[in-house]
Formats: C-alpha cells, structure tokens, sequence
C-alpha cells in the first residue's frame, strides 16, 4: 500500500481562448514538478480553455480544441513523470461539464465533472455546462482522490458522497475571483468540509487576471486537524509540491511547508489592482497606457498602479491645464511624475475649450455658463489622450474611481474615455487609504519605485474636477465619508432608506443618492472595463435597468 504522495500545487495564470499557450504552460509547470519529485500535479479550474469562457464554450470548434489538448497532455504522460489532473470544458453524450480528468500513463484515465454550478454575481454557468453526477473518488496509485471543481466545495453534498464512497484526499481545483474578505469566505467553506468528512484537502486557486475578475491565487492545505501546514502568497504564479504521508490509522496528513503571511485589506486591494492592470494590458498585447495626469489623489494612484503594474518606461501621463487648473495642481502633477519616474508631457487644452466656446457661442447665446461648459473641458482632455493613443498605441488609461461612477458625477466621453479603469470598483475614501498605504509600502512584485510615490498634499487636499473657478466636489456632492457610507449599504447591501437612516444618515441625503445612483445608469454601462474589488461592482455583480421608475421612499 503506497504510504507516501508527493502532489504538486500549479498555481497558475492562464490565458483565456490561448489553448496553444496554456497547453505550454501546463509542460512547464509539469516539468517543475518532475524537478521536484511531485507524482501529481493539480491544476486550476478549465486551466486548459482559462476561465470564465463564457459563450466561447459554444463554440464546437473551441471545445474540441481543448479536448484535443488534453488528450496531447494525457499522451505524454506515459513518460513516467507526474499525472496531471487536468481541468476542461469536457463533452460526454452530448452534454457539456466544467470537468477534471485524471491525465496518467498516456492517457485519460478519469473525468469527474462539477456539480453545483454558481449562477449568480459574476457567473453565470448554468446556461453553459450540464450539471454533473455525485462523483465516487479516483484511484492514483492505491490512493483513493476525492476531486471536487471549485463550488462543489461551498456545499456539503459533493464531499459527502465522496467521503462515503471511499475518498482519501480532497482535491479542488478553483477559479474563485478576489473581491474583499474572499479568502475569509473560502476557508471557512474547506474546513466545513474538512470537519464533516475527516478528510483533508487541498485547494489550487488561479492567479491572473480575466477582464474585470482577478484571481488572487492564495492557493492551500488543510489536514483532517484543519491545521493549515501550506498557504501560498497570492497574486503571483507558483508552484509547491506538497509532501503527504499515510499513517497507521491510514489516514493521510501533509508535511508542513510554505505557510505565506495574510495580507493586510488595503495590501490586497493595491495588488489586486496591480494584478488586474498588467493582465490586461499584456493579454490584450497593447505596449503600455497613457493617462490623464491632473495633481488629483485619483490620477496619482491611477498613475502609481500603472506604474508599480508595467513600470515606468511604460507610463505616459499627460497634463491637461486649463484657464481653471491652478499652480499648486500643476506642481503636484509634476512631482507625482517624477517620484515614479514617468514621462510627463503637458498640452494646454485652453486652444480647444476656446475654438467649441466660440463655434457653439451662436447656439449658446445669452445663456449662462453650466455644465455645458465643464463638459467641454474634459471631452477636450479625451481628445488629447484618444489621439496620443491612436498615434503611439498605449491604452487611455481612466481615473475614475466607484463613488464617482455611482453617482455619475464624471462626463460621458469625457473623462470616462478610455480602455480600462483601476479605480472603477474603489470608493473615494479607500483612494484616500490606498495612496498613504502606497506611499508607505513596497512589494516585489511592484515594479515602481519603493517609498513615497506622491507629494502628501495630493492626498490632504480637498478633491475638485477644476472646471470652473475656485470648484470644489463637496459643492455637487455630499462628503465622501457620508457618499460612500450611504453608497455602500445600497449598492454592495442593497439596504432600503429607511434601513440606511437608522444607521445615521439624513433621510434627504440618503434619497438624493439613491435618486442619483438610479439615473446614472445609462452612463455606467458605457464604461470602461475595470477591476473587481468588492462584493458588487458595478458590471456583471450588479444588473440594474437603465429606465428605471422605482424610487424607495423609505
């Protein structure tokens, strides 16, 4: 009776519809394992196609590539070296699975398919994948493998089965998304199974950015005791065998191995966003970005991600001046530019704002100056990024940040004007947090300048958009502390009014949020892509209609 399993956690960031590419990846990370003497090797959730596929698994063509994949994978195999458990779309009878197979001595030796299939928030897999068959355990060299795909693990049903029917170790592979308090989520959940059953379990999370999803990875081990002895720092590729021994009651433990230290919630935030902007520009294969760049808090930290994301040769920021923009905005850009080491151009807008004021000033005639005006300020600045993107190839980087977005307190094809937003799903108090955080710390993985990255006054001073003399944000909006409380309980808790008064709030603010929040729908699903960080973005997490008459009035 074998006594000893080396299996090897591939914590791995694939890119989606790249099978060619993902197909490499996967023989590199098997020839690390063999390296490390690993029989197995657990890969994370539709590695193969990379996940979520959405609609591309309709595709006949794309199913039947992958499957041509994995039997290519499966065939080398029968070299001797690590089996591989291998995840794919997988067509069996005519009905799709989100599936695991077991990839050993030259073949397919086993297909395990999920169960529980997450409709909700940002999944949607019940229109795409056939929910599978309870799954009895796989045998790998006298080992009996409980292999269970990702929400499998977030109900009883599926480990129970296994455990019956015989299961050593749990096996999961995930595609489980960060958003805040994630990883609290997913551990709770393996050491429910892990008390139910007995057994222990071993959960590989992608890494990697997807869109506006980004995988944090944060991949671990549980013992039957629930003692973690293996948790890997997230938001980076990975690799670790971990090294199992039978004992004398036959129950299987791991050996203690990498235990990475948790990071802190703002940490987590900043790396995420990181993570989700290098993914996107590289995946999507665009040299770098270019970014308004105004002295604000919200382009200094858009800025800082871009830079700590894809480093600072790859960073264009421009500023934007106008009649409005003052001295101190104008040296707090500069300095911001040059603590990161970025390039920093500046193009007065003042020449455009002029030319449309006097080609629309027949129309406009004998009336004030408005919104119409501001407007025209940052449409100007979207034309200077859009064009420097055209000619040189970065992506227009945007700088807005959730509050704004909620309340459409932002210009459509004006400053909402580019390829990708960092700061889409991040509420305006947290920017504030976020960039004392940035200026205080560093990680390897960043490839910005350690220590101070902006001047504080960028953060301290009170937020204006500058569109018109002496113009502050708390002059359209109430502050932030109270925007974001209120936007908080009705975007992320769906609370009512009246719930949200009792918490504190003045009923006519709460309204007129509320009021807000409904109508500028319109202008969110005209939004750039961004990166997902809380419970609800705004996206696929939260589907609103545009015309809207519901009002609750508390």
């Amino acid at each position: 009776m074998t006594s000893s399993l080396k299996i090897a956690l591939a914590q791995a960031n694939p890119t989606l519809g790249d099978i060619d590419g993902n197909l490499a990846l996967a023989r590199e990370f098997r020839a690390e394992a063999e390296a490390g003497g690993a029989d197995i090797v657990l890969f994370p959730e539709l590695f193969i196609t990379g996940y979520p596929p959405e609609d591309l698994v309709m595709k006949r063509s794309f199913v039947a590539a992958a499957r041509a994949a994995v039997e290519e994978l499966a065939a080398e195999t029968a070299d001797g070296g690590p089996a591989l458990l291998m995840t794919m779309p997988w067509l069996e009878n005519g009905q799709l699975y989100n599936s695991v197979g077991l990839l050993d001595a030259g073949q397919v030796q086993a297909v395990r398919h999920k169960c529980e299939l997450p409709n909700y928030g940002v999944f949607d897999e019940k229109r795409l994948f056939a929910v599978g068959p309870q799954p009895g355990p796989v045998n790998f060299r006298d080992v009996r493998l409980g292999l269970m795909v990702c929400e499998d693990m977030w109900f009883p049903e599926v480990t129970e089965t296994l455990e019956e029917s015989g299961a050593e170790i749990l096996l999961v592979p995930n595609g489980s998304p960060y958003d805040i308090g994630k990883l609290d989520i997913r551990l709770n959940h393996a050491v429910a199974r892990v008390t139910e059953s007995g057994l222990p379990l071993v959960y590989v999370n992608q890494v990697g950015g997807q869109d506006e999803l980004v995988f944090d990875g944060g991949s671990f081990v549980l013992n039957a005791d629930c003692r973690r002895p293996i948790q890997l720092d997230g938001w980076r590729e990975r690799l670790v065998v971990s090294e199992w021994r039978r004992g004398d009651d036959g129950r299987w433990a791991c050996a203690d191995g990498e235990r990475a230290p948790a990071s802190s919630r703002l940490e987590a935030i900043y790396r995420t966003m990181v993570l989700g902007l290098r993914d996107y520009v590289g995946k999507n294969r665009f040299p770098g970005v270019v970014l308004g760049l105004s002295g604000g808090v919200d382009s200094a930290l858009s800025a800082a991600v871009a830079v700590d994301a894809l480093g600072p040769d790859r960073v264009h920021c421009v500023m934007m001046p106008s009649r409005y923009t003052s001295s101190e905005s104008l040296e707090d850009a500069a300095a911001c530019a040059e603590l990161l080491g970025t390039r920093l151009d500046t193009v007065s807008i003042a020449p455009a704002v002029d030319a449309y004021e006097t080609m629309m000033g027949p129309l406009f005639d004998g009336r004030p100056a408005d919104v119409t005006e501001e407007n025209l300020q940052s449409r100007a600045r979207a034309l200077v990024v859009m064009a420097i993107s055209n000619k040189f190839g970065p992506m227009v980087l945007t700088t807005g940040n959730k509050s704004e977005m909620s309340v459409g307190y932002a210009t459509l094809y004006g400053d909402m004007c580019g390829g990708y937003s960092v700061l889409k799903d991040v509420y305006k108090t947290t920017c504030f947090e976020l960039s004392h955080w940035r200026n205080q710390h560093h990680n390897p993985d960043f490839l910005g300048p350690a220590g101070r990255i902006m001047p504080e006054r960028v953060i301290v001073k009170p937020p204006t958009a500058e569109l018109r003399p002496d113009q502050k944000d708390e002059d359209s909006l109430p502050p932030y502390p109270v925007l974001d409380g209120i936007l908080e309980r009705l975007v992320e808790q769906e609370m009512s009014v009246s719930e949200i008064v009792a918490a504190g709030f003045e009923r006519e603010t709460v309204n007129r949020v509320q009021n807000l929040l409904y109508i500028a729908e319109y202008k969110r699903r005209q939004s750039p892509p961004g990166v997902k960080i809380t419970a609800r973005n705004f996206g696929r997490d939260r589907r609103y209609p545009i015309t809207n008459g519901y009002r609750d009035r508390g």
